[in-house]
């Protein structure tokens, strides 16, 4: 899978968030920056980390006229727990069959354990008002991406 370009349109989705609430980029077009990031599965010591980061930090997105979506192919029912049992405050995206994440090159060949499988290639996609793709984090440490992000858009946009 290849990622879709850099300063082109970002392509478009269409997602049921944690409440079951169909969720579309269009939406944020011309009003927001959208942080689009791929994780492998809700609860998991990595992507809780993750989340927590930027649960502590989504006032500063706000700040940044910027939201923050999270996408995984967990159903809509264990979003709901991640969100409750972490406090998120901010929408997660259900995509059981990986479409979304197809388009965006975020699934693919994985390894662990010496085992090959197919699955969520962590990584996010910074989304500027217009909907254009203006950076690609495919290397993310889920322990400072919240910060990382932050200080992408601080000095970009």
């Amino acid at each position: 899978m290849s990622h879709p370009e850099v300063n082109k349109p970002a392509p478009g989705f269409s997602l049921v968030n944690q409440r079951g609430e169909t969720i579309s980029l269009d939406a944020y077009k011309g009003r927001k920056n959208v942080v689009l990031y791929f994780y492998p599965k809700a609860s998991t010591p990595g992507c809780t980390t993750q989340a927590c980061g930027i649960r502590d930090s989504v006032e500063i997105f706000s700040s940044l006229d910027t939201v923050v979506l999270g996408v995984s192919p967990d159903p809509v029912s264990r979003l709901t727990k991640f969100i409750d049992k972490y406090d998120l405050n901010f929408d997660l995206l259900s995509d059981e069959d990986h479409e979304v994440a197809s388009r965006y090159g975020a699934w693919g060949p994985k390894k662990f354990m010496g085992k090959e499988y197919d699955g969520i290639l962590r990584s996010t996609f910074i989304i500027d008002k217009e909907g254009v793709l203006r950076n690609i984090l495919s290397k993310v440490n889920t322990k400072t991406h919240d910060q990382d992000v932050i200080g992408y858009i601080k000095n970009s946009f």
